[in-house]
């Protein structure tokens, strides 16, 4: 008998492109964060502006997306990874 194991896997999309897959996110405050190499850099731009998390430290967010270049010791598990939002839809789809 054989048995297949269910992977979740996330996909984040915008305006029908998908922006980043992956069956190895990290969910933090409801937030799944994608491997940055499971992320399409050619849909994300460098940006000058940032937010501070009073954990996780200093995030670069413009718009659709952040990370956390040098997590707190608390938040490592973000370290190298993305999160999104504004408008960038996050959805579980078949694995």
């Amino acid at each position: 008998m054989s048995t297949s194991v269910q992977t979740k896997r996330y996909r984040a999309s915008w305006n029908s492109a998908v922006i980043a897959e992956s069956s190895n996110t990290t969910v933090v405050e409801g937030n799944q964060y994608f491997p940055v190499d499971d992320v399409r850099s050619e849909h994300l731009r460098p940006s000058e502006t940032h937010t501070t998390c009073h954990w996780k430290g200093v995030a670069v967010n413009r718009d659709a997306a952040w990370y956390y270049p040098e997590p707190s010791k608390a938040a490592e598990r973000v370290r190298d990874r993305i999160a999104f939002w504004r408008g960038v839809k996050v959805d579980q789809v078949a694995g």
